[in-house]
C-alpha cells in the first residue's frame, strides 16, 4: 500500500515562504484548536466554497465547523497557512485507528491526510507548501506512513501530492488512493 522507498526531508513549521503572487505566508503548527487560531480557522472554512468540498469535508455551517475542529483536535496534527492575521489554509493528519486513545507509537498507525486552501490563494503554490510543512512536522513526531484518496478527476490536486511524493496505491470508482512513506 506504500511506495517501497521513504519521500526524503521536508520543512517544518513554524516558517514563512513567499508564495508565487509574492505573499508572505507563514506556516505553523496547531497542537490545539482553541481560541484565536480556532475562530481564525472557522471563518477560513466559513469562507470555503463549497463546491470543493470532498468527502463531506468541511463541513458547512459555523457551528459544525466549529464542532469538527473541536472534534479532530485531541488526536490529529494539524498545520495551517496565515496570510497576515488570516488563517488561509489548513491541512491535517488524522490516525487511522478505532481507538485514538490506545495509540502508543504514532509511527505505528497509518494517518488519513486532508488539505484544504482557500480559492483565492489556491494556484500559487501554497498547497504545495502547507503539503510539505505538515509533513515535515510528521515527521518531527514520528509519523511514518501517510495516505489519502483524491477523487480521480481532481487532476491539480493529484499533481500536488504526486510533485510531493505520493504515489497511487489503489483506485475505486470515483476516488485514487495515494500514499507516502515518510523517513
Amino acid at each position: 500500500m506504500y511506495p517501497d522507498t521513504a519521500s526524503g526531508s521536508f520543512p517544518a513549521p513554524p516558517s514563512t515562504a513567499e508564495d508565487q503572487s509574492d505573499r508572505q505566508i507563514e506556516f505553523q503548527a496547531v497542537d490545539e484548536f482553541e481560541g484565536e487560531v480556532l475562530d481564525d480557522t472557522v471563518e477560513m472554512y466559513v469562507e470555503f466554497d463549497p463546491t470543493d468540498r470532498a468527502q463531506g469535508i468541511p463541513p458547512t455551517g459555523e457551528t459544525r465547523i466549529r464542532n469538527w475542529l473541536e472534534t479532530i483536535a485531541e488526536h490529529s496534527v494539524n498545520v495551517v497557512a496565515r496570510h497576515g492575521e488570516d488563517v488561509i489554509g489548513h491541512a491535517v493528519l488524522v490516525p487511522d485507528s478505532d481507538d485514538p486513545d490506545s495509540i502508543e507509537d504514532v509511527g505505528d498507525v497509518e494517518w488519513e491526510l486532508a488539505i484544504f486552501v482557500l480559492q483565492a490563494y489556491q494556484q500559487s503554490g501554497i498547497g504545495t507548501q502547507l503539503l510539505k510543512h505538515l509533513l515535515g512536522h510528521a515527521i518531527e513526531l514520528g509519523i511514518t506512513h501517510v495516505w489519502l484518496t483524491v477523487e480521480r478527476w481532481n487532476t491539480p490536486a493529484i499533481a500536488l501530492y504526486e510533485r510531493v511524493g505520493f504515489e497511487p496505491t489503489g483506485t475505486e470508482n470515483f476516488e485514487q488512493e495515494m500514499g507516502i512513506l515518510l523517513d
